[in-house]
């Protein structure tokens, strides 16, 4: 199993779709690059052969975007050594309180 991807993390996923019209939905888990502001706020995943989909919102302080990525997509990324990294200690959290917590309310 991957770093970003244990096997308990796997089994927290809701499927594509599930969140899709949830007015608040759930993140499962927070990917990041540490050299930049890029971070992925995954709300779904779903395995499909050998590929692992999601799906997330990138809620920076520019934009918000939802969007879907694989899991190959962030494993493969390196530049100049540094790798995606997951945040270890993440509990799932309604969307709301983190966007709360990114404006500093």
């Amino acid at each position: 199993m991957s770093k970003l991807l244990t096997h308990q993390l796997g089994t927290y996923y809701q499927s594509f779709r599930t969140q899709e019209f949830v007015k608040d939905p759930v993140v499962y888990a927070i990917f990041f690059f540490p050299a930049s502001s890029w971070t992925w706020f995954v709300t779904e995943g779903q395995q499909e052969a050998k590929r692992f989909h999601f799906s997330s919102d990138t809620l920076s302080a520019f934009e918000s975007e939802w969007g879907y990525f694989t899991l190959s997509e962030l494993e493969e990324l390196d530049i100049h050594g540094l790798k995606i990294e997951r945040v270890q200690d993440f509990i799932p959290t309604p969307i709301s309180e983190l966007k709360k917590q990114a404006a500093g309310m």
